[in-house]
């Protein structure tokens, strides 16, 4: 496709090294990537970060750099067939010309695992280097025998300071100016993603191609609305309902309720916060408050008979409660305690005045003798090899 009609984020991409803004950890001075892309000895690696953090661009950083063959493909869009071409292709490469294949694979998570364990016997041989790229972590998303022959580098968002640069960049090729206002909306607007800064700014330029400066106006024209990052079977999910949890144990009721309205904005199941609040009332709050339960409970119900839009205000309310209210994970800490003793020791034998005694035998063996209704509460009921545990020990008040 011509230059002219690609988007922004393509025109400028990075050829190079030197161009390529951010994950200092990896090409910085010391950096390994850096290392390895200049020695030309790249080894099966994945790259795992969120969008528009730079997969892409460093796998065509590399594409260039190489002297190997470089064949790139998108999950999204490969079949098995082409995938197994290329790999005998690139045997035959390697047994006459001597030259080594990188393949590259955008979005390697699209693929299901018997897609990708066609690639293990080649990898581990040596005749294919793999490049993969995905937005999901790969540990869930990565089969296991892949992933121990491949090294995983991790990418972070990007930075404002980088955001900067690149929109400085997208500016230039623009030949166009913006006011402060506009650049920080802009970039306090973004989760570090280059894409979505660079695209922003094609369509604010788009609306008013004449204009000398980009105003603030423009870009909450073109941006329209915060992109919440947010996959419901992803990391952030899990990453979102972790801060949600620690928030409402610190008592921390604003942290709490921003970490609940990113979860109902990007539409998750109001069933599933409700029940981890059902849990975190037993489990951090406990018997410092025991109607805690109740009323995370009512919130659960009140979630599933309502639902959205209106189900919200009954999840605000319930975190509000259990932020506010007073913590003491005792009794969790006793569960945890006593379920340890039964994994170390199984099932001891149990006293022989607690057991059931149903038959004339049984009573005659001694069981159920010497029972006390209520017994003085100093004496043990736990089986002698334990007989002093304790496992409830109440807060301080």
């Amino acid at each position: 496709m011509s230059q002219l009609y690609s988007p922004l984020a393509e025109r400028i991409r990075p050829k190079n090294l030197k161009e390529f803004v951010g994950q200092k950890h990896l090409v910085g001075k010391d950096g390994i990537l850096r290392k390895l892309i200049k020695s030309d000895q790249l080894i099966s690696l994945i790259f795992w970060g969120p969008p528009g953090s730079g997969k892409t661009t460093l796998a065509r950083i590399i594409s260039n750099q190489t002297k190997s063959h470089f064949v790139s493909f998108s999950a999204v869009s490969t079949g098995v067939g082409e995938i197994k071409k290329t790999i005998q292709e690139a045997k035959e490469r390697l047994k006459i010309y001597h030259q080594r294949t990188i393949l590259f694979l955008d979005e390697i998570h699209r693929f299901n695992k018997a897609q990708q364990a066609i690639f293990l016997p080649y990898v581990e041989e040596g005749s294919l280097v793999l490049i993969a790229t995905t937005t999901e972590n790969p540990s869930f998303e990565v089969i296991a025998p892949l992933l121990s022959r491949t090294r995983v580098f991790v990418l972070n968002p990007l930075t404002d300071k980088d955001l900067k640069k690149i929109i400085h960049r997208g500016l230039k090729a623009f030949k166009i100016k913006i006011l402060p206002k506009a650049l920080k909306f802009l970039i306090e607007s973004n989760p570090g993603d280059a894409r979505i800064a660079l695209n922003t700014l094609e369509i604010a330029y788009s609306l008013a191609p004449q204009a000398k400066k980009l105003t603030l106006e423009l870009i909450e024209k073109a941006l329209q609305k915060k992109t919440l990052l947010y996959d419901k079977k992803g990391e952030e999910h899990y990453n979102t309902i972790s801060a949600f949890i620690k928030s409402m144990r610190a008592s921390n009721v604003d942290a709490a309720l921003h970490y609940l309205s990113r979860m109902i904005e990007a539409g998750e199941d109001p069933l599933f916060i409700a029940r981890r609040m059902v849990i975190f009332a037993s489990e951090d709050i406990g018997m410092a408050l025991p109607t805690a339960l109740v009323v995370a409970n009512e919130v659960f119900r009140a979630c599933e008979t309502i639902g959205y839009p209106e189900c919200q205000i009954n999840l605000a309310h319930g975190v509000v409660y259990l932020a506010s209210a007073p913590k003491d994970r005792s009794s969790y800490n006793a569960l945890r305690t006593a379920q340890a003793d039964v994994k170390q020791f199984g099932n001891l034998p149990i006293p022989m005045h607690l057991r059931n005694a149903p038959t004339k035998l049984m009573k005659k063996v001694g069981y159920g003798k010497g029972y006390e209704m209520y017994p003085d509460k100093t004496k043990s009921l736990l089986p002698d090899k334990i007989k002093g545990r304790k496992y409830y020990l109440p807060q301080e008040k």
